[in-house]
């Protein structure tokens, strides 16, 4: 018996369509032929199942964040599992049980309740799923490590035989490999997760700083916080965005997981060897601070371009003239180039302890560009593309969160020397290469 969709289903032509099939990303939209927008996990069940009977292309989404858009597809089936979003924390054990449609809001806001955290993100709406099977970097990481260091347990639909779906139950113990590729491997390449177990930490209030520097002191501001951001306080994560000449502003932007009067003593090096034109400092409420973090043009809908790379030794003043000049002839006001902190818990971990490779990188660099018409789209991504090329001398890989068609040998800017044991767990899991899009993983046999 053929098996129907379930769910709240948008097709074209409906007055929800445009919406439903909107990404983060606007560039190069595509148009699918249903969006089935999943309320349990039979729905997730039956649209697996209905989209391999039928021979359709498929892809799952969560947050709307994927950079390439490789969770919408043209003429295809779009699993959307946002409106399943419960979370739910048991308090004695300081664990929670999320579904897998959670956004970080959401999450952040609910262990809020609680007194407790999970390190991740910043932009409220990413989903959750997707940030933790990427790895998950944010101002917890140097302290608490990645998201993906915190999960139990994961429940995920995958492919059953020559055109079926089941539920399977994934911990250390169960499914060793399938958990082992869920931390670090990347969404969509081995199935559906629906939910979501992690540990939390017990929080109550940090200290946040905000500090401002001209353009012109880009080369001496960056040398000195490479120099300390990544070695200073594990309870210290720090970000640093280089903003196109235009805007005239370098900023750090920091959370530490203690006083401010500590969090004074520990920035004074970036404050001595660069005098700022700003600084702010402020304790307050774990709450406050993420709110603070968020950023809502992160959240809105625009056309960009976004790739990545890693530091794993300091840039020399060659890259960083490298990247002041890129940034001299930005396309746009929205240029930038950001950077986050790592080491601290993330490095404690080695690279094949999980599948996030890169865990003894020190820095993580994002090249970011956005435009508002079509026609600046060449420019945008020919500044991105080849600002990447141009640091490849001094960074190495890139971040699977962020997703870059232009890299040809993504298996190993993504996952190193994870790649083959990832390809191993894909042969196991979905042998016949289901879940595929431009960069998934392939099964041996492909």
């Amino acid at each position: 018996m053929a098996t129907e969709l379930t769910g709240r289903i948008v097709l074209p032509g409906d007055p929800a369509y445009d919406k439903a099939r909107q990404n983060l990303n606007l560039y190069q939209p595509k148009f699918p032929g249903a969006i089935v927008f999943c309320q349990e996990e039979k729905d997730v069940l039956h649209a697996l199942a209905f989209a391999r009977e039928k021979g359709l292309p498929f892809r799952v989404r969560v947050g709307r964040h994927s950079y390439q858009n490789f969770s919408v597809v043209d003429n295809g089936l779009v699993i959307d599992l946002s409106e399943m979003n419960d979370v739910t924390v048991n308090v004695p054990t300081k664990t929670a049980k999320v579904s897998a449609g959670a956004d970080l809001g959401k999450v952040y806001n609910t262990l809020w309740k609680y007194g407790l955290a999970l390190p991740a993100g910043t932009e409220f709406s990413v989903g959750v799923a997707g940030v933790t099977l990427g790895g998950g970097i944010g101002y917890l990481s140097r302290l608490f490590g990645l998201t993906c260091d915190h999960l139990l347990k994961v429940k995920m639909v995958v492919a059953k035989g020559e055109k079926g779906a089941e539920i399977i139950e994934v911990t250390r113990e169960q499914h060793s490999d399938v958990f082992w590729a869920c931390c670090g491997g990347g969404g969509g390449n081995f199935g559906i997760v629906t939910e979501l177990t992690f540990r939390t930490h017990p929080i109550d209030n940090v200290s946040v700083f905000k500090i401002e520097w001209e353009f012109d002191q880009l080369e001496s501001v960056y040398e000195t916080w490479q120099g300390w951001a990544p070695f200073t306080d594990d309870k210290l994560t720090s970000t640093l965005e280089l903003h196109a000449k235009s805007q005239n502003v370098i900023r750090c932007l920091g959370q530490f997981v203690g006083s401010k009067k500590r969090l004074i003593e520990l920035i004074k090096p970036l404050i001595h060897e660069n005098k700022p034109k700003k600084v702010q400092l402020a304790s307050l409420p774990f709450n406050k601070a993420f709110n603070y973090f968020n950023d809502p043009a992160g959240n809105k809908p625009s056309f960009f371009k976004r790739s990545g790379s890693f530091g794993y030794k300091p840039i020399p003043k060659r890259g960083i003239q490298i990247m002041k000049r890129f940034l001299e002839h930005a396309p746009n006001d929205s240029a930038s180039i950001w950077q986050q902190s790592l080491g601290g818990a993330v490095s404690e971990k080695l690279p094949k302890d999980t599948a996030f490779y890169h865990r003894e990188a020190l820095i993580a660099q994002e090249y970011n560009t956005s435009w508002t018409s079509e026609e600046e789209a060449r420019e945008n991504i020919q500044w991105v593309v080849a600002l990447r090329k141009q640091m490849r001398p001094y960074t190495d890989g890139d971040y699977v969160n962020w997703p870059d068609l232009s890299i040809r040998d993504w298996p190993k800017a993504y996952y190193g020397e994870n790649f083959h044991r990832l390809r191993e767990v894909k042969t196991a899991v979905d042998p016949k290469n289901v879940f595929t899009f431009q960069q998934s993983i392939p099964p041996f046999h492909e």
